[in-house]
């Protein structure tokens, strides 16, 4: 009980879909539902001081956050750096928590970035889609890497803003959207800040295969009120597991025919190694979104680049993302898109170099998990990430938080991704030889708590 309020104290909160206020997991056909707060719940639950250190005059004037934010679930990688940081510090504590790659943009990138703080056009708004020579870029690249024909692309301030940039312009909130469990919890942070929170449908995955459950979709958009959206992650975060292209494209249709958008996040496309045994695919359709990323491949997480591609005949959508677009950031950073065009130059084979010297990351990782015995780790194509099941009854925050405070390695726990009792590890955010160090900690971590837990 003392470490989850622990861990609450850090912002993370405990099996936050159990334990936050007004919030309820009901299982219903498979379907998992959120209930927003009562209104009791809400006064409970509001920043009002004690009442003796108010008068009831000042405390009529207390000025209150929005629910909406209150009740959004709060960000995980924060609350795991303040751990760290408890722990000793990020110099004494290695991370295997944050979905970053060590590696840096390509120079020419860099070259093609300090050019253009020679022009004045950095320094003043550019268009609001993007800038033309980098979306033509990446109509080209969509075309000849993806085999996406005949669609429009919009460049965001990274892959999360396209995402919000899509649920805003998609759907009401009064409407649903598909989320399968477990999520990346910045996709579930997006929709509960945009209204969509309270109506967000849980979907299940396979539990051998962890891929989405299709005849579940099926019933689900058969349904009286069918889903304004579904939303998929391939390469998975946080499984690494990949979506057959048969798969995807079965998505499509069911959603297709029921009026639904199908969101497509492909942040990890170039990530697969030498024992994967299926490749990334696309789909494209007029209900279709694709969400892709810079940050993991090109090593630019902090330039916050990225881009969606959707249908060129679909008017209306373009009119809304660009309303969108224009009030959130108006235009994409210049100098990051300069960057980005740069790195885009270097294409795939420069990601792929990079991504062969992971190999050894990734087996260090799978060998760090051994403790938990066989089948415990889901089978991982790609990504950057490592998804395993804790034994029954074990609370996947207090096994992070006793990694970190005695064993000096931290990961990230399941329940913020909607599953108690797994939890992920992410190696590419550090070299070969630090990664080495990690994992040897995280595996003598894990096998002393499991130690602990039988005695």
């Amino acid at each position: 009980a003392m470490a989850r309020l622990a861990l609450s104290d850090l912002g993370f909160g405990i099996g936050r879909r159990f334990l936050r206020r007004g919030e309820e997991r009901l299982a219903a056909g498979g379907c998992l539902l959120r209930t927003p707060p009562t209104a009791a719940q809400g006064r409970a639950g509001s920043l009002a001081a004690p009442h003796s250190s108010l008068s009831s005059e000042d405390s009529k004037m207390l000025a209150t956050v929005s629910k909406r934010i209150r009740s959004t679930d709060s960000p995980v990688v924060v609350a795991m750096k303040k751990l760290i940081a408890e722990g000793g510090g990020p110099g004494e504590v290695a991370s295997l928590a944050q979905g970053v790659v060590w590696w840096k943009p390509p120079a020419s990138a860099k070259d093609l970035a300090r050019q253009s703080l020679d022009s004045d056009v950095v320094n003043s708004y550019g268009p609001c889609e993007g800038n033309p020579q980098l979306r033509e870029e990446l109509r080209r690249k969509l075309r000849e890497e993806n085999n996406l024909k005949g669609v429009e692309v919009m460049v965001t301030t990274g892959a999360n803003q396209a995402f919000i940039n899509v649920a805003l312009s998609v759907a009401d909130s009064d409407d649903s959207i598909v989320l399968f469990v477990p999520y990346y919890f910045n996709h579930l942070m997006a929709l509960q800040m945009t209204e969509g929170g309270p109506k967000v449908d849980f979907g299940p995955c396979d539990p051998e295969t962890m891929l989405p459950d299709l005849s579940w979709l099926e019933d689900r958009l058969a349904s009286d009120s069918p889903p304004k959206a579904v939303v998929v992650v391939t390469p998975n975060n946080p499984t690494g597991v990949i979506v057959p292209g048969k798969m995807l494209q079965r998505m499509a249709s069911l959603c297709g025919s029921s009026g639904s958008w199908l969101i497509v996040d492909n942040t990890y496309e170039n990530f697969t190694y030498e024992d994967t045994t299926s490749r990334p695919e696309f789909v494209d359709a007029p209900n279709v979104i694709n969400i892709f990323s810079f940050s993991k491949c090109y090593g630019m997480m902090g330039w916050r680049m990225g881009y969606l591609a959707y249908d060129e005949s679909n008017s209306d959508l373009a009119e809304s993302l660009l309303k969108v677009q224009d009030t959130i950031p108006i235009c994409p950073t210049q100098i990051s898109q300069h960057m980005a065009l740069g790195a885009l130059r270097e294409g795939a084979p420069w990601i792929a170099e990079r991504v062969a010297s992971l190999e050894a990351n990734r087996r260090r990782a799978l060998g760090a998990l051994r403790p938990l015995g066989e089948g415990s780790v889901t089978r991982s194509d790609g990504a950057i990430y490592l998804w395993a099941k804790l034994p029954d009854g074990m609370d996947d925050a207090e096994v992070v938080e006793t990694l970190v405070k005695e064993h000096k390695v931290c990961i990230i726990p399941g329940s913020s991704c909607g599953s108690p009792g797994f939890v992920r590890v992410a190696f590419a955010n550090l070299t070969e030889e630090a990664c080495e160090e990690a994992c040897g900690r995280l595996e003598r971590g894990l096998k002393q708590i499991l130690q602990d837990a039988r005695k």
